[in-house]
């Protein structure tokens, strides 16, 4: 007999999605939201291997383009605090093909600045763009998610922003040569283009958002193609532990009473991680070239730490969801300290053992980036996780920036890079050690809840 759902029972989320194995319906919406990261990542990553033919062909010195640098990442942080949370009134679809096509238009008016105020300019617009579509695309992977999975597809999709970087090399080292820098930013603008359109056609809707905006209807038609074994009817009673319809959603539930702690110790891991991996991304070739490694070796070694972080999710991911967030995060975090006091050991090595010291501090400190923000999306209800997710991006970027001003720091003070690489072990374990934390006071009943 087929199982239906009659009239008078309601279906009640999030058991519904979680109860059942997700579908293809499910999949589909994951891949979308998928390549919207991948195109992030290209489109961030890319500049940096333009950067080269642009002061060239302007006349550049390479100090002006840091402020063009610097253009995308403030614009990311407004995407992130003041966009994302704008996802309660429009919803998360709304904001993703926004986002989306934003940073599409933005890219290809960048095929024709004439000036790096120009450019600079348009990279602000972009990384506003990229920075609103970020927190709602892992909303809305995390809410069609089963619970069972739903850290792995996250850090699946965010695997998706790091292969993103990888095709930027690749689109760069092909495209430059033959047709300029320019054509890197049609690549660019094109490709995001064509998903606007795939996006408003594909994409649904937060079916919470929909009920708390009085659509029960339309949020019943998404759960019948969830389960297409529900019987259509005229009147739907759909339950939410989320915000009831009509109901809005304030920042201030973030840091409101036993949300305040875990949000900033949330926010301070964020900014710890994203110091660490700007710092080391910034840092590693000059370090290599100090030790005398070949040119080739510095560009393998700027791969593996992505590598590095892409190979870990398929582990940490299922672990995320099989054993819990926090045990499994907070793990990853201490061994980081082992793999970070392995490399001060392993400079003058053969370059083997250093790619294998630099590889696993990528599975650590990239990898840990990206759990990361799959502990928001599961530790923040739906309610309020695109606003959780963006504000702990956007406030992470603050350590993204200084990261690499501080290991600089050091360097100059005259520290050895072994000195260096064990003093990171430091705030590798503090991670671990506030994660951990956070999984006990989630499983006291403290904050929002435990994954």
């Amino acid at each position: 007999m087929t199982d239906t759902t009659a009239t008078a029972t309601p279906l009640r989320l999030p058991e519904f999605i979680d109860n059942r194995r997700p579908n293809r319906f499910q999949l589909g919406t994951v891949l979308l939201c998928g390549l919207v990261m991948f195109l992030d990542g290209f489109d961030t990553q890319a500049i940096n291997y333009m950067a080269p033919a642009i002061t060239e062909d302007w006349g550049l010195s390479k100090s002006t383009m840091g402020p063009i640098f610097s253009a995308a990442l403030v614009g990311l942080m407004i995407g992130y605090l003041l966009i994302a949370p704008l996802s309660d009134k429009f919803g998360h679809k709304r904001l993703v093909v926004v986002g989306v096509l934003t940073f599409s238009l933005s890219t290809l008016a960048s095929v024709w600045v004439q000036n790096p105020e120009q450019l600079l300019a348009m990279r602000f617009v972009t990384g506003i763009g990229l920075g609103a579509a970020t927190p709602s695309t892992i909303a809305l992977t995390a809410e069609y998610s089963p619970k069972r999975v739903r850290a792995s597809l996250v850090l699946a999709i965010y695997c998706g922003f790091s292969l993103g970087f990888v095709a930027a090399n690749y689109a760069a080292d092909w495209l430059i040569p033959a047709y300029g820098w320019r054509s890197v930013f049609v690549a660019g603008a094109v490709a995001p283009l064509a998903l606007v359109v795939i996006l408003l056609w594909r994409l649904p809707e937060s079916i919470s958002h929909l009920i708390r905006r009085g659509q029960t209807s339309a949020a019943y038609a998404l759960c019948r193609r969830i389960d297409p074994t529900l019987l259509h009817v005229d009147a739907p009673h759909i339950e939410t532990e989320s915000a009831g319809p009509g109901k809005r959603v304030r920042l201030r539930q973030l840091v409101s009473g036993g949300q305040l702690l875990g949000t900033v110790l949330l926010w301070l891991v964020f900014s710890i991680n994203l110091a660490m991996f700007y710092g080391l991304q910034s840092w590693m070739p000059t370090i290599l070239s100090e030790r005398g490694y070949s040119a080739s070796t510095l560009a393998t070694a700027a791969s593996m730490t992505t590598v590095g972080g892409i190979v870990i999710a398929f582990v940490i991911g299922p672990a995320m969801d099989r054993i819990g967030s926090f045990g499994a995060l907070g793990t990853l975090y201490l061994t980081g300290c082992g793999f970070l006091t392995l490399m001060s050991v392993a400079l003058g090595a053969p370059v083997w053992v250093v790619l294998i010291a630099i590889f696993l501090i990528g599975c650590s400190v990239s990898g840990g980036q990206k759990s990361v923000i799959a502990l928001a999306a599961v530790y923040y209800p739906e309610e309020v996780r695109s606003t959780g997710v963006g504000w702990a991006l956007g406030i992470g970027r603050v350590g993204g920036i200084a990261g690499p001003l501080l290991v600089g720091a050091l360097l100059t003070a005259g520290w050895s890079h072994q000195q260096l690489f064990l003093t990171l072990a430091v705030p590798s374990a503090l991670c671990g050690l506030i994660v951990l934390y956070l999984g006990r006071r989630a499983k006291a009943g403290d904050g929002f809840r435990s994954p």
